[in-house]
């Protein structure tokens, strides 16, 4: 008879690539801990590990037998018809599941433009870029592989073909995709390079809440996953995060009810690109992007201080009111400094009307 145990994993120990205490190459997931009863004695390792774990086939267990994955006594034993003892510990790793590759989707993309070597698309709201968890269907990349078939780059991986930048789900705007390797690398060290030494512009236009102190500014602050709420970035000290820098330029400001400013239409210049950086800088700055449940949910009484036109229309605003709209870069191939515009789309422009309105 087979005693079976499941040891847990913490998640926070860092992985050093060598082997645990199991004597087997780490694997992601929790091993499964069996031993052998009196009775087990004399029995093949395979037909021991079917009985023991019903969970998976015969023909998987012996496989995970020969990949090395199965330790009796403290030794990988890769042979399946192994004779075991009584009380042998027996330990099997098995290793996550593959991701599933993504397929084709047929989902319309706005093409801005497109060559051999790239595409620079203008994304929706609501389209996540590449298939994660809760969202492994309906991306962008599914669209991408739909539109493309084989030529996007591969050096993203199986997920993540052709996507050198991202745009939040719900930001929309300009966004560049490589076609091949050559044009993946290219692009993506002018992206590390933050066009500090290139042609690469990266501008986005806001709403936020309030008037920021200056028209010209700039905002240095490091960013960190937030210790309080994981799912969210952080400003940080100096001795934290990574730097990130953003130039930003008030457009247009925003009368509320009363005739004081209430909002303003911004625009952004990025510097560093890190996850949600102009919406955790602005925020930092007191002046959160309207609709920003995450970083803005504060500023929502804010409303109130608006006609009933544009408090009906800011309250109708289900997303971050940030667009992508410039975008510059030196063509990968030609090597020619190309530059790419995309207008407020619908949504946001009707909310900009409601607001001067």
């Amino acid at each position: 008879m087979s005693t079976q145990e499941t040891t847990g994993q913490d998640t926070d120990a860092p992985d050093h690539g060598g082997p645990d205490d199991t004597g087997l190459e780490p694997t992601g997931a929790a091993p499964i801990e069996l031993v052998a009863g009196a009775a087990d004695k004399g029995e093949r390792l395979d037909r021991f590990l079917a009985r023991a774990v019903p969970s998976l086939s015969r023909t998987r267990l012996k496989a995970l037998v020969q990949e090395g994955k199965v330790t009796v006594g403290g030794r990988v034993i890769d042979d399946p018809g192994r004779k075991i003892d009584a009380d042998a510990r027996i330990v099997v790793a098995v290793p996550p599941p593959e991701p599933a590759e993504p397929e084709g989707e047929d989902i319309p993309l706005a093409v801005v433009h497109e060559d051999a070597d790239l595409l620079v698309l203008d994304k929706p709201a609501g389209l996540v870029v590449h298939p994660a968890a809760g969202h492994e269907t309906g991306t962008l990349v599914n669209a991408l592989i739909a539109h493309c078939g084989d030529t996007l780059s591969g050096i993203g991986g199986v997920k993540r073909p052709g996507i050198v930048h991202r745009l939040d789900k719900d930001t929309t705007g300009l966004l560049v995709v490589a076609k091949t390797d050559r044009a993946h690398k290219h692009l993506a060290n002018q992206f590390a390079d933050h066009g500090r030494t290139g042609s690469l512009v990266r501008a986005y236009r806001a709403i936020v809440w309030g008037v920021p102190p200056r028209k010209h500014g700039t905002i240095d602050a490091n960013i960190d996953r937030s210790n309080r709420h994981r799912d969210r970035m952080a400003v940080v000290a100096r001795d934290r995060g990574r730097e990130a820098i953003t130039h930003y330029e008030v457009e247009r400001t925003f009368a509320g009810s009363d005739g004081t400013p209430a909002a303003s239409l911004v625009i952004c210049r990025l510097e560093t690109g890190r996850t949600h950086q102009i919406r955790v800088h602005m925020a930092h700055l007191g002046h959160p992007l309207l609709g920003d449940a995450v970083y803005g949910a504060g500023f929502k009484t804010k409303a109130s201080l608006l006609s009933p036109t544009a408090r009906e229309a800011v309250e109708g605003f289900h997303r971050q009111a940030l667009h992508a709209a410039e975008l510059g870069f030196s063509h990968p191939v030609t090597r020619e400094d190309v530059f790419f515009e995309s207008p407020l789309p619908p949504d946001l422009a009707g909310l900009v009307e409601a607001l001067a309105g």
